[in-house]
């Protein structure tokens, strides 16, 4: 994997080299530690007094551990790559150890510059500089200066042609507005001197960066990456361009197979059930919280508190081994690329608190609130939805297609009834449901049940599953408990998921029947936030397309009225057949 190292320390105006005069004095006196190591020692183990100084070196400076020098030195505790982190974290370090003209004399001048004339230094104008106009400038600006490092590998360096100050010059120069991003700098403010090391393990570049207003610049986390990001792009394009076209082995792996599991966890999701007990439990104690909510059933008008029993919930689902190995898959190719340029990757964060899976935190408010207006559910196997005829399949994909004109919903609504009417098991089932939910047809529940029965007794399962449900929960229809066993059993009989889900847990079902499945709906509701979020196969300019138009969306969203923070749930319904 190629990858740049890129560490930006700074001056303060005014900094004073006293405080750090050790540095200077051990940098003497342990030329050991600095100085060539000759042919016949360089592969011997470390000195101890090299050792010593690289450990006291990582404590005082712990950015120097990023470099790879060091990555160098702990897998081969030579005493050539010791000599080679000990000078390289002590270069990085010079801000502190000296004053800003010294630095610029150092880089400027130092064994090992490419000299374009009479010094390495150079800028994005192409002039010819002089190292003592350079030093007074930087001398009497009263603002910060950055002094970044970029290392490459010397094989990657070697690859993509980066092995001259003119290489490194261009691809500054195509960095520029980046660079001034990054360091919160007005680009017609930013300036910036550069000077290319050729090393012999890890050629690299140091570079002085200001803003001509001393007012303005300031570097973050954020910052750092956006920068490394852009100088990843710039310095590995092909390997880049590889990596997102998946062109690499390892991508090809990942494609065939990581993807494959990926989707096969969606599908599980999608079809599987769970039962969780403090899911349950939380459901129920968040629709006694929404009771009392004013305002939007959406997560981000919900108050501090609730929203934590949401998260909690979600939290909670993301230990279900499907959910979390699938959650860990589409991390695991999102970063990938990332790593180019990104030396840590951060922790897996709670799922909870990942941006692109807020959408679930809105279906678990949804859920809640449907147990305060006891609305019914439905929940039916993908498999389910091939085994209808295709003129029913087509009439119930055009009632609940979102650009379907009502003229269109209601005459594909008149013919499901003919085909009900006519006898049709699947007809009856569909057109049952549309009376029982009352948003299409005028709702009517004495008509739902008899055409659920029909169907039923035609030996539709998910007619059958439907009736348990309307007879255990007794909210539409009298309570009967043994009828909505009886139904059960039979639906279960004829391989219905969520019937065996109820029979093998019968006892609990019976008791609380309406949160039982509260658990298993967000399952399914979770395959379809990770079908949406299903990283994609990124080839360069389709990737951007894709985050334009979210950012298009969300600012869409945002001018309607909508938070900030809310990620208004979609509507992807499931239509049955």
């Amino acid at each position: 994997m190629p990858r740049i190292i890129f560490i930006s320390p700074h001056f303060k105006s005014g900094h004073s080299s006293a405080a750090h005069l050790s540095y200077l004095i051990r940098y003497i006196a342990t030329r050991e530690g600095v100085a060539p190591v000759v042919d016949a020692d360089r592969l011997k183990p470390a000195t101890e007094k090299q050792d010593r100084l690289i450990r006291q070196l990582v404590k005082d400076f712990p950015s120097a551990k990023k470099r790879f020098e060091y990555e160098d030195y702990l897998a081969r505790p030579t005493r050539e790559n010791a000599s080679d982190f000990i000078q390289t974290a002590l270069e990085q370090n010079l801000n502190q150890i000296g004053k800003r003209e010294n630095y610029v004399d150092y880089i400027g001048m130092r064994p090992g510059v490419a000299k374009l004339d009479a010094n390495g230094l150079f800028d994005g104008t192409g002039k010819k500089l002089v190292i003592s106009q350079v030093q007074k400038e930087i001398a009497e600006h009263p603002g910060v200066v950055w002094t970044p490092v970029i290392s490459l590998r010397r094989e990657d360096a070697h690859a993509m042609g980066f092995e001259s100050p003119e290489s490194w010059r261009a691809m500054l120069c195509s960095c520029t507005a980046e660079l001034a991003k990054g360091y919160k700098i007005r680009p017609e403010h930013l300036r910036w001197y550069a000077a290319f090391h050729d090393k012999s393990h890890h050629p690299h570049i140091h570079m002085i960066i200001y803003s001509t207003d001393p007012t303005e610049g300031f570097l973050t986390e954020h910052g750092i990456t956006q920068i490394k990001s852009s100088l990843a792009q710039n310095i590995f394009p092909e390997q880049l361009r590889e990596l997102y076209a998946a062109d690499t082995q390892r991508r090809d792996a990942l494609k065939t197979n990581a993807r494959k599991l990926y989707q096969e966890l969606i599908a599980q999701m999608a079809s599987g059930t769970i039962r969780s007990e403090r899911i349950e439990k939380l459901t129920g104690q968040l629709a006694a919280k929404l009771s009392a909510h004013k305002g939007k059933m959406q997560y981000g008008y919900l108050q501090a508190p609730v929203r934590a029993m949401v998260d909690e919930i979600v939290d909670e689902l993301a230990r279900d081994a499907r959910v979390a190995e699938a959650y860990r898959l589409w991390y695991d190719i999102r970063t990938d690329i990332v790593s180019t340029y990104q030396d840590e990757m951060p922790e897996l964060p709670p799922l909870s608190r990942q941006k692109e899976f807020k959408p679930i935190s809105n279906m678990v408010v949804t859920e809640a609130a449907k147990l305060l207006g006891h609305e019914s559910t439905f929940e039916e196997a993908p498999s389910d939805k091939q085994k209808a005829p295709e003129n029913v399949r087509k009439l119930v994909k055009i009632i609940h297609a979102r650009e379907s004109t009502p003229d269109a919903v209601r005459d594909a609504a008149a013919m499901l009834l003919r085909l009900a009417n006519s006898g049709n098991q699947d007809a009856e089932y569909a057109f049952g449901k549309l009376l029982l939910q009352g948003d299409i047809v005028r709702k009517d529940i004495p008509e739902a049940v008899r055409y659920f029965t029909d169907a039923a007794e035609s030996g539709n399962a998910n007619a059958m599953y439907t009736l348990g449900k309307l007879y255990l929960v007794g909210e539409d229809v009298p309570q009967d408990k043994k009828a909505a066993l009886r139904w059960f059993t039979q639906s279960a009989e004829q391989d219905n998921t969520y019937a065996q889900f109820y029979t093998e847990h019968w006892a609990v079902a019976a008791q609380n029947p309406s949160v039982f499945l509260s658990a298993t709906r967000l399952l399914h509701h979770m395959s379809r936030v990770f079908q949406n979020s299903t990283p994609p196969q990124r080839g360069g300019v389709g990737y951007g397309i894709d985050k334009k138009l979210r950012r298009k969306m969300k600012e869409k969203k945002i001018a309607q009225g909508h938070k900030e923070d809310d990620q208004e749930q979609r509507q992807d319904y499931i239509i049955p057949y």
